[in-house]
């Protein structure tokens, strides 16, 4: 599925970082936009490992340039 916009379901920044200040919501946005994008490893990725450094990675990126880590693009 092709993106068009910002992370978070084109959501504008300032709501997309409120949402990932949360680590919860930010797990699990995390792991349905990757899904989304048809990345199914880096999906799964995200749920056995985005509980921590990649919730912080994807904090920070997500305040400096509006959208999550792509650590993966499989």
């Amino acid at each position: 599925m092709a993106k068009t916009g910002k992370d978070y379901f084109g959501m504008n920044r300032v709501l997309s970082i409120i949402l990932a200040i949360i680590p919860i919501t930010a797990f699990i946005l995390g792991f349905v936009t990757r899904l989304m994008e048809g990345k199914i490893v880096a999906a799964l990725l995200r749920l056995l490992l985005g509980w921590n450094i990649i919730w912080l990675v994807d904090l920070v990126l997500m305040i400096v340039n509006g959208r999550i880590m792509r650590l993966l693009n499989v």
